[in-house]
């Protein structure tokens, strides 16, 4: 049993001797390998990082290159320079030279020329002292014996001469006088289209003038650029004029004037602001108004639209005739010779009333302002039988219905009573419009005005469709087709204007 227990033993000690000896035969190789592997990348990291440094090199070498032919070029451009300059240097001082010695040569010739004139001087005075002493007369008295002498001998010629030069006087006070009198019949005549373009406000006081100019003429400026109004400050006391062929523009400008003055502050930013509210309270007075003519007229039912146009009308002018004033005068005609006709007073009256309707806009759309009235009431759908009384008052369509003949005959009544038009005024802002139309015909153009007269029109561009360059283009190319398309006296001048504008809020 014993023997067995330590055979046991020895089996066992020896079979612990054989795995330490394999645990250390493994751990021998796998250290081997690992240190197989961290060689091999040691190996690899110096041969990248030869490769980087040698990349590194070759870069620096062609940086050094590049900044080299830099230099190279830098010194020629210098050296070119340099030259120039030099030349130039030259240049000047060579015309310096010049310069000095042509005011040398100036001097002298001043100079000699002050000796000649006081020799000159002195010998005329020496020729008449010799003159006085051989006729034994004084200048004075050879003068008067002259005069005295050629009175004897030619008074006849004398009385001539004078009778030819009161005539003379005579025909040029005539012809002053006939000037003098066209002039005053000719301000006479164009005292009519003031009174249609202009419109005077009244300030409270004298030193408001100062405020409304602004800085540097900011806010006036301001003011004609948003309502396309001209504002005259004048020497008449507590006056400005605003001037404008359209009446519209006219009242916006003097409710904004109205609105600065009584907020106390006027600057370009408050300017603004009481253009808008002028312009938003003008379109709910324009409907007041038209809704007003509707009712006195005793025409209900027509769409707020129609209204507003009405009440636009207000501010348009035909022939210098107003021509809601117009319309509505037609309107009552029209009523009175229906009911003595037996024809449709409604429809007569309607057709009076809405006949001239296509002109408050026709200056802002293409066409006839008979074409744009029909479009008008058959897209806020007004009768057939109205749009039939109304579209034939210019003959422009043949007559189709009693009430037509009617609202013919009532305009041409309105219009031919004495003093009702002026045509004068009718051409004179024909023209203006026509101005505006030609040069918001261009592309990139935002607003065009008319002002002083005519002789200017003043445009506002897109910033971003029109450059600095574009805008000189611009101006060159409106005022060759406003050349070529319309006739006018004198010369217009085509003011083309462009302004960029940041804005942001801080919050």
């Amino acid at each position: 049993m014993s023997q067995t227990l330590l055979v046991s033993g020895v089996v066992a000690v020896i079979g612990f001797a054989i795995g330490y000896a394999f645990r250390q035969f493994f751990a021998a190789q796998k250290a081997n390998s690992v240190e197989q592997t961290l060689k091999l990348k040691v190996e690899e990291s110096k041969n990248q990082s030869k490769e980087i440094l040698i990349e590194a090199k070759e870069k620096a070498a062609l940086l050094l290159e590049e900044f080299k032919r830099e230099e190279r070029e830098r010194k020629t451009q210098l050296e070119k320079l340099e030259e120039r300059l030099l030349k130039k240097d030259e240049s000047l001082e060579a015309h310096q030279r010049s310069m000095t010695e042509r005011e040398r040569r100036l001097e002298d010739e001043a100079q000699k020329l002050a000796r000649l004139s006081e020799e000159a001087r002195a010998q005329h005075a020496q020729a008449l002292q010799q003159v006085e002493k051989i006729a034994g007369l004084t200048r004075e008295e050879a003068r008067a014996r002259i005069v005295k002498e050629i009175e004897e001998h030619h008074r006849d010629d004398l009385a001539v001469v004078i009778q030819k030069l009161e005539n003379d006087r005579r025909e040029e006070v005539e012809k002053k006088s006939l000037e003098i009198i066209t002039t005053a019949v000719q301000r006479y005549a164009r005292s009519h289209v003031s009174d249609v373009t202009t419109s005077v406000f009244q300030l409270p006081n004298e030193e408001l003038k100062g405020k409304i100019i602004g800085r540097e003429g900011r806010n006036i400026k301001t003011l004609e650029r948003l309502t396309g109004v001209e504002v005259i400050v004048d020497d008449s006391p507590e006056n400005v004029i605003l001037s404008s062929f359209d009446p519209l523009r006219r009242e916006i400008a003097k409710m904004t004037l109205e609105k600065l003055i009584k907020d106390g502050r006027i600057q370009p930013a408050k300017i603004e602001e009481k253009v808008e509210e002028s312009k938003q309270e003008m379109q709910k007075r324009m409907q007041s108004i038209g809704e007003q003519a509707a009712t006195d007229l005793g025409i209900i039912n027509l769409p707020k639209e129609i209204l507003q146009l009405l009440g636009r009308l207000n501010f348009r002018t035909s022939y210098g005739q107003n021509v809601l004033v117009h319309s509505v005068e037609m309107a009552y005609i029209s009523a009175m010779m229906a009911a003595e006709l037996g024809a449709n007073v409604e429809v007569a009256k309607k057709g009076a009333l809405l006949h001239d309707i296509g002109k408050a806009i026709s200056h802002e759309v293409e066409g006839t302002h008979v074409d744009l009235g029909r479009k008008i009431l058959k897209k806020y759908d007004i009768e057939e039988s109205v749009i039939r009384a109304m579209e034939s008052h210019h003959e422009d369509y043949p007559f189709s219905t009693p009430e037509s003949f009617i609202v013919a005959a009532a305009d041409a009544l309105s219009a031919a009573r004495p003093g009702a038009r002026r045509d004068t005024v009718e051409n004179y802002i024909k023209r203006l419009e026509d101005l505006e139309k030609i040069t918001t015909s261009f592309d990139g153009v935002k607003s065009a005005y008319a002002l002083s007269a005519g002789r200017e029109i003043r445009v506002f561009v897109v910033p971003e469709k029109i450059d600095d360059f574009g805008a000189l283009q611009l101006a060159k190319n409106i005022a060759g087709k406003i050349q070529s398309e319309l006739r006018y006296p004198g010369e217009i001048k085509v003011n083309v204007i462009r302004e960029t504008r940041a804005v942001e809020y801080a919050k």
